[in-house]
C-alpha cells in the first residue's frame, strides 16, 4: 500500500490513459509477455505472473488486466475457501422460457454483456501469492448445459433446482466467467427452464439489475442505448488510493473501542451458517404510515434511511435487552466514486457496523443516527475486519449478528414476467447472518423483508419493525422529546399474549384463612390419622383440639393479627401443633431453625420482636426471650385446662400475616419476609387443584421449617385428609434413613431440592424403597434435564413436578410437569392460579418471547414486604403497571417466555457472567456437563481473576479435562468451555440442601489438565514450535501444548498451514483440527510427508492481514433478481 501511494500520480495518469485509449483497460492488446511494470496495483514477481499466465486459457494474450481484490471480495473469497461443500455466495436465479429459441437468445445477450464488462470476465487466484488478485480475461463466455429430466424424482423445477443447488454446487472462481447455466425441458408445460448461478464475488444487487437491464436492451434490439462500460478496475484503484487504514482505524476505535459484548438478538450468534436455517417473510409499510414517515424526515432534513436505521436499532435493543447496540449496515459502495460508478458492474457493496444508543430522545436519536451514517459513509471502503479489530471484543467473537440492508428499488421487482416469453420463477440469497432486515425504498412506499433464523419467526420481526416505525413517527409528530427506550416494539398481539394471555389465571376459590382449611378437614374426618412422628400419632380431631388449646393460651398473652410468635423447635408433633396454634390465635409464626448459629437466631429474634418464643426443653436456653416450653408436663397441664374448640377469628382477615420467614440478605443479615393468609391459602388451594391429595396419600415433611417449602409440607396434607409424616431432626440429610421412612410410612408425595434429589438417586438401596411414591416436587434450584431422566428411569411410577417461586411470593408461583422431553433445559412452567408473571427489560417493559429479562411476580401471593425494611421493600415490591391497584415483586431472577406460555429459568442476575465479550449463563454449560458420561452433578463458576471458567464435578470415574473440553466443544462455543475442572466426591451443601458455592475448594494445577513442560523433539516439532510462537505470541511452546487452548483460532490455523507450505510441508486443515497438540500436529506432518495426501480444503496461501484479524463474515446478502 505504501508503494502504491508513492506512485499515486503515475497510477492516476495510467488510469486516465486506459479510460481514454482502451475500453478493456490495462495490458495492451496483443501482449505476449506481461511484466511487473504493466501491473501498477499489484506487486508480483515475474515467476508469479507466469503462473497466472499458465492458468489462463489463451495465455498472456487473453489477460486484459491484473489487480487486487477490494475488502468485501477478500471476505467472500475467504468463506469460499473454507467451505468444503457448496458455497454461500453462489446465488441462483430460476427462469422459464416459452421456447428454446427464447432461451438461446437470452444466453446470446448474456454473453454479449460478459464481453462488455471486465468484472464478468474476471477470475480470482491466490495460490503462492502474498495477497489474492483478480485476473481479467479478454474473452470468456458461459454456455448452457442441458439436462434430461428423469422419469422419477419430481417435476422439472424440482429436478433442475436439485441438480444446480448452491448448497452443493461450487463454482471454480479461478475460471471466468463466474456464472453457470443449466437448462431442462419441462414437458408438463411445454416450456424451458434455466437455473442461472452466479458468484457474489463479481455481482452485487445493483450490478445484477444493471446486467438484466443490458440483456433486455439487447434482446429488444436497442443496442445503441447501451452506455459505455465502466471498468471495475477504476473502483479497485479508487479504494486503494482512498482514505488510509490509519484514518479508518482511528474512526472505528473512537466508535467501537469500548464495545465489549456482541449484539446478538435472541442469542443468535452463528454468523458462519450457510443460510439454510433462515426463513423469509415480507410485508409492505402501510401507505398512510409511509406518507407520514416521509413528511417527518423531510421536515427535519434527514433521510428516510436514518429513520429506518433508528427503528431497527430500537428493535435490536428490545431483542437483546440492552440500550447500546451495534449492527451491520449494507453500504452502496458507490457514494465516493465518480458519477459513472453508479452504472458499473461489480461487487461494490460493503457491510460495516453502526452503533446506536437508546439514551437519547426520539428527535436527538434521529439526528445522531443521520450524522453517524454520514460519517460511516466516509469509511465505506474500510474492511469489516478492521472495524472488528477496533472493538474490545476478541477476534473470534463477532461484533454483531444482525444486518439492515436499506436499498433503493423499483416497484414490481421479484418474481414475475421479465420480458416477452421470459418469466422469473424465483431466486434466493443465502446469508451468514441469522437476523437480517431488507428495506426496499420504492420511491413512495417501503417494503420490508426479514430473513431470520427459523427459531425466531420472521413475521414477528417484521411486526416488531412496523411497531417501532409507528412509534417513532407518532413520537416525532406529537412528542419528539420522548426517550427512545420508551418506544414500544412489541406489536399489540404479542404484548397482549405475554401480559394477559399467559397470565389468564383467574380462579375462584372458597374464602378461608390458613387454619380454617385444617379446621374444616378436622370436622370432616376427626378420627383419621393426621400426623405421624416416630412412634407418635395424632388424629385430626386431637391435633385440632390441642392447637386450639395452645392458641387460646397465646391469645391470653396478647397474640393477635400481625403479632409475631417465635418458634424454636425441632421437628416433632409439637412443631405441627405450635404452627397451627399460632395462626389460629391470629398471629404470624417466625420459624427459628435450631440448626442456625446462635448469632443468626438472636438477630432474627430481635428483628421480629415476638410476644413469646415457643420452644422445647433441650433448646430453652439458646435464646433470651419470654418463652413457653411445650414439652414439659407443667406446660401440658397448663394447656389442657384451656377449651379445645375452634376460636373466633377476632378481627383476623386474609391480608393479615400468617408467617414471617427469614431469607439471606445482601447486607449480611437475614431479612424477614411477611406473608399473608391470602397468599399462602391461594398457593395451597391451587396445589390441591393441581395435584389432588386424598385420604390415602402420605406426605413426608422433611424440609427445615425455616424454608418456605415446609409451609405446604405442613399444611397441604392437613387440609386434604392425607397423613403428614415427619422425618426425624436432621433426617432429611440421610438418604438411607429417608428410604426407610418412605417405605415404612408408604409415602406418596415428597419434595426435594434438585441437589438433594441427585444425591438420593445415587443411593440404590434408598431408591428401591420408594415403590409407594407417586409424585415428587422439585424447587429451590434449576432442575437439570439429566435429573429428570434419572427420576423417570429410577422412579418410573412417580410424576416429577418442577416448581418455582421465591419466599416473597408464598412459596411457588409457576409449575411444570416434567415429561422427559424437555431437552437440556427444564422450564419452570406457567403461572399458577391468581398469579401473574412478567418478563421485563431494564426499563420495566415487556420482553419479547424468547428474550431474557428479569422475572416479576404479580397477584395475590405477593408478600407484604420485608419486616422493618421499608426502603428495601419499596425497592423490591412495586406497583404493578399492568394491573390497576396491583403489586408485583422484582425477583432478581432471569427468565424468558417460551411460545407455549412456559418460562425458562436462566439463573440469578449475579450468576450471569461476562467473559471475553460474552454474557454467559452458567446453567447452559452445567447442562452440557451433565450430559457427559459419569457426570452426576456439575456447577460452573467464573474465576475471580477473570481468566475463565471453572467446573466442579461429581463424577465416577473422574473425567480427564482434555476429554471434557473435546466433548463440550461439540455443543458449546469455545468461550463457554471451562478452563479448569475439579472433581469432588460431593458438592458442598448448605443447611437448606442447596449448593454452598463459597465452600467449593480452590484450584490447583491439576484442574487445568496441563502436562509439565516437555521440550519439542526433532526437526518438525522444533520448527512447528517456532511457528506457533510467532503466531500466538508465546515464547515457550511445549510438545504437549494445545494450539487452540493457547489462543489459536481458525484464521491463525490457516496462516499456520501457509507457513508449513512454505517449508514444503503439507497438512490438511482437518488434520490440524484433529491433532491440535504440538506433538500430534508434528506427527501428522511426518505422516503426510511419507504419503500422498489429498488437496486441502483451504488452498495454501497467505490470508490478507486485514481479513485474518477476524472470522467475521462479509455479506451483503443480495440475490440475483429480475
Amino acid at each position: 500500500m505504501a508503494s502504491l501511494r508513492s506512485h499515486k500520480e503515475d497510477l492516476i495518469a495510467l488510469l486516465k490513459r486506459r479510460a481514454g485509449s482502451d475500453a478493456h483497460g490495462g495490458i495492451p492488446a496483443g501482449t505476449q509477455h506481461i511484466t511487473p511494470d504493466m501491473l501498477p496495483m499489484v506487486a508480483l514477481e515475474p515467476a508469479q505472473i507466469e503462473r497466472l499466465v499458465q492458468a489462463t486459457p489463451g495465455g498472456a494474450a487473453n489477460i486484459q488486466d491484473i489487480y487486487p481484490l477490494v475488502p468485501l471480495q477478500e471476505g467472500i473469497l475467504f468463506h469460499h475457501r473454507v467451505q468444503s461443500a457448496g458455497d454461500t455466495y453462489v446465488l441462483p436465479t430460476l427462469l422459464r422460457f416459452d421456447s428454446r429459441q427464447r432461451l438461446d437468445g437470452f444466453m446470446a445477450a448474456l454473453n454479449e454483456v460478459i464481453a462488455r464488462h471486465d468484472i464478468l470476465r474476471t477470475a480470482v487466484h491466490w495460490e503462492g501469492l502474498a495477497e489474492p488478485v483478480q485476473v481479467v480475461w479478454r474473452q470468456a463466455r458461459v454456455d448452457v448445459r442441458t439436462l434430461e429430466r428423469a422419469p422419477q424424482g419430481g417435476d422439472a423445477v424440482t429436478q433442475l433446482q436439485a441438480h444446480a443447488d448452491p448448497s452443493r454446487e461450487r463454482l471454480d472462481v479461478r475460471q471466468a466467467p463466474m456464472l453457470r447455466a443449466y437448462a431442462m425441458f419441462d414437458a408438463a408445460t411445454g416450456t424451458w427452464l434455466m437455473q442461472l448461478l452466479h458468484h457474489h464475488l463479481v455481482l452485487d444487487h445493483t450490478a445484477s439489475e444493471l446486467l438484466i437491464g443490458e440483456i433486455a436492451l439487447l434482446i429488444q434490439g436497442r443496442r445503441t442505448e447501451l452506455e459505455p462500460p465502466v471498468p471495475f478496475g477504476r473502483f479497485v484503484a479508487q479504494v486503494r488510493q482512498g482514505m488510509s487504514a490509519a484514518d479508518h482505524e482511528a474512526y472505528f476505535r473512537r466508535e467501537l473501542g469500548d464495545v465489549a459484548e456482541p449484539t446478538a438478538p435472541f442469542g443468535l450468534m452463528d454468523v458462519q451458517g450457510d443460510g439454510s436455517a433462515v426463513l423469509r417473510y415480507g410485508a409492505r409499510v402501510e401507505p398512510a404510515l409511509a406518507a407520514r414517515l416521509r413528511r417527518q424526515v423531510k421536515s427535519r432534513g434527514v433521510g428516510a434511511a436514518s429513520l429506518f436505521h433508528l427503528a431497527w436499532a430500537r428493535v435490536l435493543a428490545c431483542c437483546v435487552g440492552r440500550d447500546d447496540v451495534v449492527f451491520g449496515t449494507v453500504l452502496f459502495g458507490r457514494m465516493q466514486g465518480a458519477a459513472d460508478t453508479a452504472r458499473a458492474l461489480g461487487m461494490f457493496l460493503n457491510t460495516l457496523p453502526l452503533r446506536v444508543r437508546m439514551a437519547d430522545t426520539v428527535e436527538q436519536g434521529l439526528k445522531r443516527t443521520q450524522a453517524a451514517l454520514a460519517e460511516l459513509l466516509r469509511h465505506e471502503y474500510a474492511p469489516l475486519t478492521l472495524a472488528q479489530r477496533c472493538s474490545a471484543l476478541p477476534a473470534n467473537v463477532p461484533l454483531f449478528s444482525s444486518l439492515l440492508n436499506y436499498r433503493y428499488s423499483h416497484e414490481g421487482e421479484g418474481e414475475g414476467k421479465v420480458l416477452e416469453g421470459i418469466e422469473h420463477l424465483g431466486g434466493h440469497d443465502r446469508t451468514n447472518y441469522p437476523f437480517v432486515l431488507h428495506v426496499d425504498d420504492l420511491g413512495t412506499g417501503f417494503e420490508l423483508t426479514a430473513e431470520i433464523d427459523h427459531s425466531v419467526a420472521a413475521p414477528r420481526v417484521v411486526a416488531f419493525m412496523l411497531t417501532a416505525l409507528e412509534g417513532l413517527v407518532r413520537a416525532l409528530e406529537h412528542d419528539p422529546a420522548l426517550p427512545l427506550a420508551a418506544l414500544d416494539v412489541l406489536p399489540p398481539d404479542e404484548r397482549r399474549q405475554v401480559l394477559h394471555d399467559f397470565n389468564a389465571t383467574a380462579t375462584g376459590y372458597p374464602a378461608a384463612l390458613l387454619h380454617e382449611l385444617v379446621e374444616r378437614q378436622a370436622a370432616r374426618t376427626p378420627a383419621a390419622t393426621a400426623v405421624r412422628f416416630e412412634g407418635t400419632e395424632l388424629g385430626y380431631g386431637e391435633l385440632n383440639a390441642r392447637a386450639n388449646q395452645l392458641a387460646r393460651h397465646l391469645r391470653g398473652l396478647g397474640v393477635g393479627p400481625d403479632r409475631t410468635v417465635g418458634v424454636l423447635l425441632e421437628r416433632s408433633e409439637h412443631l405441627v401443633i405450635a404452627l397451627l396454634a399460632v395462626v389460629k390465635a391470629g398471629g404470624a409464626y417466625v420459624p427459628l431453625d435450631p440448626s442456625y448459629p446462635d448469632e443468626r437466631l438472636a438477630h432474627m429474634l430481635r428483628d421480629s420482636a415476638p410476644l413469646v418464643l415457643l420452644t422445647q426443653e433441650t433448646l430453652a436456653d439458646r435464646l433470651a426471650a419470654p418463652r413457653l416450653v411445650l414439652d414439659t408436663a407443667a406446660t401440658q397441664a397448663l394447656l389442657a385446662a384451656h377449651e379445645d374448640t375452634n376460636l373466633d377469628p377476632a378481627g383476623l382477615a386474609a391480608d393479615h400475616l400468617a408467617y414471617v420467614i427469614y431469607t439471606s440478605g445482601s447486607t449480611g443479615q437475614p431479612k424477614g419476609v411477611m406473608n399473608s393468609h391470602r397468599g399462602i391459602v391461594n398457593r395451597l388451594q391451587w396445589m390441591q387443584q393441581a395435584y389432588a391429595l386424598g385420604p390415602r396419600d402420605v406426605v413426608l415433611q422433611k424440609t427445615p421449617f425455616g424454608f418456605d417449602v415446609s409451609v405446604w409440607e405442613f399444611f397441604w396434607p392437613l387440609m386434604t385428609g392425607a397423613q403428614l409424616v415427619l422425618a426425624r431432626p436432621e433426617g432429611h440429610k440421610d438418604p438411607h434413613y429417608l428410604g426407610q421412612v418412605i417405605e415404612a410410612a408408604g409415602v406418596t408425595t415428597l419434595h426435594f431440592v434438585p441437589s438433594m434429589l441427585q444425591v438420593f438417586l445415587s443411593q440404590p438401596d434408598a431408591v428401591a424403597r420408594c415403590a409407594s411414591v407417586r409424585q415428587v416436587m422439585c424447587s429451590g434450584e434449576a432442575l437439570p434435564a439429566a435429573l429428570v431422566h434419572g427420576v423417570r428411569a429410577q422412579l418410573p411410577q412417580a410424576q416429577l413436578h418442577n416448581l418455582y417461586g421465591p419466599t416473597e411470593a408464598a412459596v411457588d408461583v409457576t409449575a411444570w410437569t416434567c415429561t422427559g422431553e424437555e431437552g437440556t433445559a427444564v422450564p419452570i412452567g406457567r403461572p399458577i392460579a391468581n398469579t401473574r408473571m412478567y418478563v421485563l427489560d431494564t426499563h420495566g417493559r415487556p420482553a419479547p418471547l424468547g428474550v431474557a429479562g428479569e422475572l416479576y411476580i404479580g397477584g395475590v401471593q405477593v408478600a407484604r414486604g420485608y419486616l422493618n425494611l421499608p426502603e428495601l421493600s419499596e425497592e423490591r415490591f412495586l406497583a404493578d403497571p399492568f394491573v390497576a391497584g396491583g403489586r408485583m415483586y422484582r425477583t432478581g431472577d432471569l427468565g424468558r417466555w417460551r411460545p407455549d406460555g412456559a418460562i425458562d429459568y436462566l439463573g440469578r442476575n449475579d450468576f450471569q457472567v461476562k467473559l471475553r465479550g460474552f454474557r454467559i449463563e452458567l446453567g447452559e454449560i452445567e447442562a452440557q456437563l451433565l450430559r457427559q458420561p459419569g457426570v452426576r452433578e456439575a456447577v460452573v463458576l467464573a474465576r475471580p481473576d477473570g481468566a475463565g471458567l471453572v467446573a466442579y464435578l461429581v463424577a465416577e470415574p473422574a473425567p480427564e479435562p482434555a476429554d471434557l473440553r473435546v466433548q463440550l466443544g461439540r455443543h458449546l462455543p469455545d468461550y463457554m468451555i471451562p478452563a479448569a475442572y475439579v472433581t469432588l466426591d460431593a458438592l458442598p451443601l448448605g443447611p437448606n440442601g442447596k449448593l454452598d458455592r463459597k465452600a467449593l475448594p480452590a484450584l490447583d494445577g491439576a484442574a487445568f489438565g496441563r502436562q509439565a513442560f516437555e521440550a519439542p523433539v526433532g526437526e518438525v516439532e522444533q520448527a512447528l514450535a517456532a511457528i506457533w510462537s510467532e503466531l500466538l505470541g508465546i515464547e515457550r511452546i511445549g510438545r504437549h501444548d494445545h494450539f487452540f487452548e493457547l489462543g489459536g483460532h481458525s484464521l491463525l490455523a490457516i496462516r499456520l498451514l501457509e507457513q508449513l507450505r512454505q517449508r514444503g510441508w503439507s497438512l490438511d486443515i482437518r488434520a490440524l483440527f484433529a491433532h491440535p497438540s504440538l506433538a500430534g500436529m508434528a506427527a501428522a506432518i511426518e505422516l503426510a510427508r511419507g504419503a500422498e495426501t489429498p488437496a486441502m480444503d483451504v488452498p495454501p496461501n497467505a490470508i490478507p492481514e486485514s481479513f485474518a484479524a477476524s472470522n467475521e463474515p462479509h455479506d451483503d446478502i443480495e440475490e440475483f433478481r429480475l
